[in-house]
């Protein structure tokens, strides 16, 4: 449904501003491009925090402790 409203988006920018509609067409490659190194440092910090959270809850786990209500009923 996105990839529909995008094309449709498009299309009516073509009609209204072709100019304008060419340049989308031909910038949101590079931009793709650009954006590359950022979405690997994001994935890399992910799971820099991931790795902490499980060493810092690591005790916790090896004691028992169980998230939510349904934990030991001893």
């Amino acid at each position: 449904m996105k990839a529909l409203l995008v094309i449709i988006g498009w299309c009516l920018l073509l009609v209204l501003c072709w100019p304008l509609a060419i340049l989308a067409i031909v910038l949101w490659p590079l931009l793709w491009l650009l954006s590359l190194p950022f979405r690997l440092v994001g994935i890399t910090f992910d799971a820099m925090f991931a790795l902490l959270r499980a060493i810092l809850f690591l005790p916790a786990r090896l004691l028992g402790y169980r998230h939510g209500p349904t934990g030991r009923s001893s």
